[in-house]
């Protein structure tokens, strides 16, 4: 910037008031008043100073955010925007530095760089800041210089009203060069990847070589002198001054140059004065023009310029001094001539790089901040009290005649340990003993003179409620912790499973479930929703809809939501686990978008937050089932009870049931309404505003904020058609249709609405003590005497127990009524307004509805796990009838595996400390009895017919197995032979405990790679019909080969020679055996189905492990079993599914031909003694082929078989 053409009074600015340090203000200043705080010259107070408000912020409109006071009444010489860092820098004329931070320009820090001289110019470099004055660049004396250029990082020219620029290295701080230019010198230069742009007092720009510096053209551009310039792609533009008569005047004309051609274009004609100008390559490659008087016009700089396009920075001085732009384009600085700092963007929240490293802040003092000391605790850190540096002796530093050095010896080791201790190699293993509890020692203390000897902060022994061996919880989680530090209840923790070296079999899951409802398993990724696929099982209507469906989509969500359920119903209390639900899930681009696809570390760290995620995947999941069920056809067991159709055409029945039809109304101020009709599948809650500054207790029940959320009204902007443009408008929103199933998201994720909760539930149990005749003062805790009386008969008369009262807000029935001008009215309904107004009341006046609280969701609160979501259930008699065969209903609460009744208050109790409420489900009164709930299997024979391969190359030479045709159906009872192979997509977490034992944090994660069925009968006995290779979109860590026999290419589409199928392709056939009741022989069947993800009931089931099995003892392989009892030498190099079943299949018709068909145990029993005493021979290893021979000539064996 050349600031000898600047407004002739600010000329001579800096001498004038900057001869010393301190600049002289007015005489009427107080001086004292200059402590820490600067004033302006009229005395007013810094805070006082009329700078502009921030205004609200349209997107790509730039307008102003922020102005703050860099140094009052001192103007700004120099503004630059850190290149490095979201940071502000600001020079001023009296040479004080100061920086702010972010787009809000908090003050980052302020220090003088010179004493006389203005700052004319900022760089910001990789490590630090350079500052350029007249006379010094760092403390290098030179002459008047106005303008620097970082070259590169290392490389630095300065120029000013001298004839030569120098070249400094700032590695060694360092003159390495001077380039010799013309009087008067360079007061601006530029660089792009042609050329060094050098502008002069004169009026010329001369563009100069980048390796010589020498001259390679040069234009003359104003007569007067040259105000500024900037260069962008093959565009030069310069604005300046042109001679007059009466001396130099400001050039309307802004002379703009094709580098290509080197030559001038069309001048740009603006309506401003121009003083300085830059690009802003955004969209277009604009032209910002601003004035000193505070104008600024945009234009391309080969167009035409619109008055339109000016707008007006408000200085508070009557100057702008300086201009700057951000590297993103997104803000703009002006600094004035009264020091004031004004920041426009195009944003609310802009960064001024794209690319900002994190910025250092000073750590604030502690001093005067400390907290409090308790002396009363044994266990406070006395390092927390500051103590000086001093070169004084402490007084614990004692004279060595008063001590003596006694160092502490290590305890010795319990003989316990040494008696049972294994040593491999150098390393012991030992059992603990369990004869003191986790990080405590034995203290001892002896007296020797002045000196004790003892273990320092050690527990009280009267603390007998710390660390007990009593109060270790039983669970798996809270083993080995310690369970007085929180408030969370047992049942409601996060439960994992123990993982030992027999996988799950040795797990007690009966322990958390005693009931006959299956729970489901959380070690999956992305398992966080178990509570929710609960929720939508135990909707009688959802689960019936979502088991009749089936289409074509590989992955579904609907279909293998409906294996899902299906595998609840078959289950007896054994938990499932829906893996192959989530696998889909996780194959969704919509939930990636959302962010419901959570990584193991985060979800291991509970660092997501599981509300705010449940909440986003409850809407997730209702938008999918209803765009899934809306591409079939209806089934036609989903017709009303009347008759008439279920759904409208185009809807879904998820529609049916969740949507809620609604008028959107948008009011313009001009009088313009426009209405919109919408639908939702579930509401979210709006609470009232200063809900959390209303410290008064107001009573606002849940009715009247549901009714809000409902019948939402707000103010926005908006589109009027008529005014055209966004105008002010009235958004209201009416009801024209109540769903049958009412979902609503809480939306409690902040200490506001937590406090909102809180507050009204204190509200609701005073009205509930009240109602029962107690009183409660506003100020006044409740005495243990007070609480007793009333708890008791006496005192509180037909009511619940006081504990029941605490902490609910939420009611069980909600009263919906429609009203004639599509208004909705909402009162909570409880028993005794049922039995006033009669259990049909709601029914028989039209357009009223009751709804009953049918689910809750609440978001667990607990730092040592991270967190948890769990659901409480209303079980409806159907279910019960199904499993118990009773018929009555019952509050569950469902946490993964463990499902506990509970009490129907604990429902809708929500201590919002632990317990956050996240989402509700209320459906309508008698719901299930307008429906018919009939479930048709939708799987057909057909599934089991030829299909063709995904597979582009695979021919029918390399077919291993011949479909069934259609007089081959399986019939109940038939036997089928099973195997299955899988891949491992994630690798098994373990830890090495300090015994040299393996612990399993987490299993590996299996993935069904070929699946093979042969026939069990029949002439074809032994034959498979089905032999899939299941192709996978995810990736596989670990083919297994060794044990499965796949390879890598074996599952790819593009170069498998399998017969390739998808996965639910596959799984639709076993579900179509396990349906039509045949029966399955295999080898370790408990596993395969539980990686393929299905339940098959224990009849069904025919596992050799568990046939040849003695109890207490180890299991045996397959291929031990083939060569003991069948002579066969199988899984040499490695497995074959069609070999490993077809051998389960001859395996269990040797049992059959041992056992006499089960007829004759003791018999058996003699033969697995002898398959387990030649296995302890053999050491379970099958002998190689110049080996021994089968074993069925050894007389152990012949002995007992008479063949």
């Amino acid at each position: 910037m050349n600031f000898e053409v600047l407004d002739p009074g600010l000329a001579e600015y800096a001498p004038a008031m900057h001869s010393t340090l301190d600049p002289v203000l007015d005489a009427h200043l107080n001086p004292s008043l200059l402590q820490n705080v600067e004033l302006d010259p009229e005395g007013v107070a810094l805070e006082a100073l009329p700078v502009q408000e921030s205004v609200h912020i349209m997107e790509g409109v730039y307008s102003e955010l922020h102005s703050v006071v860099a140094e009052v009444g001192v103007p700004v010489s120099v503004s630059h925007f850190d290149l490095h860092e979201e940071m502000l820098w600001v020079g001023s004329h009296g040479g004080h530095a100061t920086s702010f931070f972010g787009p809000a320009l908090e003050r980052y820090s302020s220090f003088q760089v010179n004493g006389s001289d203005d700052i004319r110019q900022i760089q910001s470099l990789e490590n630090g800041i350079l500052f350029l004055t007249k006379n010094n660049l760092k403390l290098d004396e030179s002459e008047d210089m106005h303008s620097l250029l970082l070259t590169d990082s290392s490389t630095l020219l300065v120029g000013g009203l001298q004839n030569h620029i120098l070249e400094i290295d700032l590695n060694t701080v360092q003159e390495t060069q001077k380039y010799a230019v013309e009087t008067p010198g360079v007061t601006i230069m530029r660089q792009t990847n042609r050329f060094f742009f050098c502008g002069h007092t004169s009026g010329r720009v001369s563009l100069r070589d980048l390796r010589t510096f020498k001259v390679e053209h040069e234009f003359d551009a104003f007569s007067g002198s040259l105000s500024d310039f900037d260069v962008h792609g093959n565009l030069l533009a310069t604005c300046g001054f042109s001679s007059r008569l009466t001396g130099l005047a400001c050039d309307r004309f802004l002379k703009v140059y094709d580098l290509r051609m080197m030559r001038a274009i069309t001048p740009l004609q603006v309506h401003v004065d121009p003083a300085f100008l830059r690009f802003i390559p955004t969209y277009t490659s604009r032209l910002a023009i601003i004035s000193q008087s505070g104008q600024c016009q945009f234009c391309e700089p080969t167009g035409l310029a619109n008055p339109a396009d000016i707008f007006h920075v408000n200085p508070v001085g009557p100057l702008l001094m300086t201009f700057d732009v951000s590297a993103s384009k997104q803000a703009l600085a002006f600094g004035d001539s009264e020091g004031c700092v004004h920041l426009w963007t195009d944003s609310p929240e802009p960064s001024f790089n794209p690319y900002s490293r994190e910025t250092e802040f000073a750590l604030p003092c502690l001093v005067d901040s400390l907290p409090p000391l308790d002396w009363s605790q044994d266990l406070l850190p006395l390092s927390l009290i500051p103590v000086p540096l001093t070169t004084d002796t402490l007084l614990s530093d004692w004279p060595a005649a008063n001590s003596a050095p006694a160092p502490r010896r290590a305890p010795p080791v319990d003989a316990e340990i040494l008696r049972t201790m294994k040593k491999v190699g150098f390393i012991g293993y030992a059992p603990n003993p369990r004869t003191r509890l986790r990080n405590q020692a034995s203290s001892s203390c002896s007296e020797q003179g002045l000196l004790f000897v003892a273990i320092p902060y050690r527990l009280k022994e009267s603390d007998s409620e710390f660390d007990s061996f009593s109060q270790v919880t039983e669970s798996p989680i809270g083993r080995e912790e310690e369970p007085h530090r929180h408030m969370v209840s047992k049942k409601y923790r996060k439960v994992t499973i123990k993982y030992s070296k027999l996988g799950l079999e040795d797990f007690d899951f009966k322990h958390y479930n005693k009931t006959l409802f299956a729970g489901l398993e959380p070690h999956i990724p992305n398992a966080y929703c178990n509570c929710m696929i609960q929720v939508l099982y135990f909707l009688e209507p959802v689960r019936c809809l979502i088991q009749n469906h089936l289409c074509q989509k590989e992955f579904c969500l609907a279909c293998e939501l409906g294996f899902l359920f299906h595998m609840l119903d078959l289950s007896r209390g054994d938990p499932c686990q829906g893996s192959n639900f989530l696998r889909a899930f996780r194959t969704i681009p919509e939930a990636s978008a959302l962010g419901l696809i959570l990584a193991d570390s985060d979800e291991a760290s509970g660092k997501g937050n599981l509300a705010r995620l449940i909440q986003r995947w409850n809407r997730f999941i209702l938008t999918q089932l209803h765009q899934d069920l809306q591409e079939l056809e209806v089934p036609q067991a989903y017709r009303g009870a009347g008759g008439s159709s279920f759904c409208s055409s185009g809807d879904s029945v998820i529609g049916q049931l969740f949507s809620c039809e609604m008028e959107n109304c948008s009011l313009c101020r001009c009088g313009s309404e426009t209405v919109r009709a919408s639908s939702t599948l579930l509401f979210t809650l709006s609470y009232p505003e200063g809900s959390n500054t209303d410290k008064t207790g107001k009573n606002c029940d849940f009715a009247q904020v549901l009714k809000r959320s409902i019948c939402l009204e707000q103010n926005t902007q908006a589109w009027c058609d008529n005014c055209e443009k966004y105008q002010p408008t009235i958004q209201t929103r009416n009801i024209c249709h109540l769903p049958d199933i009412l979902v609503i998201n809480c939306e409690v994720n902040s200490l506001k609405e937590a406090d909102f909760w809180r507050m009204q539930a204190e509200v609701a149990f005073k009205i509930a003590i009240k109602k029962h005749g107690g009183e409660i003062s506003k100020n006044k805790e409740f005495a243990l005497a007070d609480w007793k009386e009333l708890g008791s008969p006496e005192g509180m008369l037909m009511c619940p127990s006081i504990e029941e009262l605490k902490n609910v807000w939420l009611p069980f029935s909600i009263r919906m009524k429609m009203t004639k001008n599509k208004g909705l009215d909402v009162c909570n309904w409880t028993d005794g307004d049922e039995m006033q107004w009669g259990p049909a009341r709601a029914e028989e006046e039209h357009g009223v509805y009751v709804y009953d609280l049918m689910a809750t969701v609440v978001h667990i609160l607990d730092s040592r796990t991270g967190g948890s979501l769990v659901a409480h259930i209303k079980v409806g008699e159907t279910y019960h009838q199904r499993k118990e065969g009773v018929t009555h209903q019952q509050w569950y609460l469902f946490n993964d595996f463990l499902i506990e009744p509970i009490d129907k208050h604990e429902a809708v109790q929500f201590d919002m400390n632990w317990k956050v409420p996240a989402i509700l489900y209320y459906i309508k009164r008698n719901l299930n009895s307008k429906y018919n709930l009939n479930i048709k299997n939708p799987i057909e024979a057909s599934v089991l017919l030829a299909e063709a391969s995904l597979a582009r190359k695979q021919r029918k030479t390399h077919t291993t197995f011949i479909p069934l045709m259609l007089n081959e159906m399986p019939q109940v009872g038939d036997l089928v032979g099973l195997d299955a192979e899988f891949v491992t997509l994630n690798e098994e977490e373990a830890e090495l405990r300090s015994d040299g034992t393996k612990s399993t944090i987490k299993p590996s994660q299996m993935s069904v790679a070929r699946i093979t069925c042969v026939r069990g009968q029949g002439p074809n006995e032994g034959i498979p019909f089905i032999d899939d290779y299941i192709s996978t979109q995810e990736q596989v860590v670990d083919y297994l080969t060794q044990y499965s026999g796949i390879k890598p290419g074996d599952l790819d589409a593009k170069i498998s020679s399998k017969h390739l199928t998808t996965l639910k392709s596959t799984y639709l056939k076993l579900r179509f055996l396990i349906d039509i009741g045949v029966k399955f022989v295999g080898h370790g069947l408990q596993k395969d189905f539980r990686v393929i993800n299905l339940m098959v009931p224990k009849d069904q089931v025919l596992d050799t492990v568990y046939l040849f099995h003695m109890p207490r003892k180890r299991m045996i392989s397959l291929r031990f079993l083939a060569w003991y009892f069948l002579d066969l030498k199988i899984q040499g190099e490695t497995h074959d599914s069609i070999e490993d079943a077809r051998t389960a299949l001859q395996l269990y018709r040797k049992y059959l031909e041992l056992s006499k068909n089960g007829t004759e145990p003791e018999s058996f029993h003699k033969v697995l003694k002898g398959l387990y005493e030649k296995g302890r021979k053999m050491d379970w290893k099958v002998p190689e082929p110049e080996g021994q021979t089968s074993p069925k000539n050894a007389a152990v064996f012949s002995s007992v078989l008479a063949l």
